[in-house]
């Protein structure tokens, strides 16, 4: 479905989109549609890419059009009737490492190798993976981090008065 056009009023519970505004040129337009589509007290939860100086070849190759700042995704919720409940950067622990690795991956978007991350070996892999178990622990006990990678918006539509 095209995120632009959702063909649903006051009809959903809640409402997922993972990794998806970024991809949108109209991301404003697709979040008064998911605004829309949800019953009043209906909550959307939105992960982005975070950072614009995190901006690489991987950006270009995902066709990314942005990546987002706190301040303005929370402004464009905001703008489309929605009430942050909470947010919070992720890729957090791990910030200097993906930057290592995009700094590492400029360059052409031809000569870009997207695989090139998955090829670390199974060791430094759960030693990653114990780092973002860390992380998801904490913010399951409501620390929220100022930077990371990405950033996770839960946000709400208000109840009728």
């Amino acid at each position: 479905m095209d995120a632009r056009r959702i063909p649903y009023k006051s009809e959903f519970d809640a409402i997922g989109a993972f990794d998806v505004l970024e991809h949108i040129p109209e991301d404003s337009v697709a979040l008064a549609q998911m605004f829309r589509a949800l019953k009043p007290g209906g909550k959307v939860l939105i992960t982005v890419p975070q950072h614009a100086w995190l901006w690489s070849t991987a950006d270009d190759y995902a066709h990314h059009r942005r990546r987002y700042r706190r301040h303005e995704m929370r402004a464009k919720l905001e703008a489309a009737g929605f009430h942050i409940v909470t947010a919070t950067s992720f890729v957090a622990l791990l910030l200097p490492v993906l930057l290592a690795s995009r700094l590492r991956q400029r360059g052409p978007v031809e000569t870009f190798d997207p695989i090139t991350e998955l090829r670390m070996g199974r060791p430094l892999d759960r030693t990653l993976e114990k780092f973002m178990t860390a992380e998801r622990w904490l913010i399951r006990r409501s620390v929220k981090f100022p930077v990371g990678g990405s950033l996770l918006v839960v946000a709400e539509k208000p109840r009728a008065g």
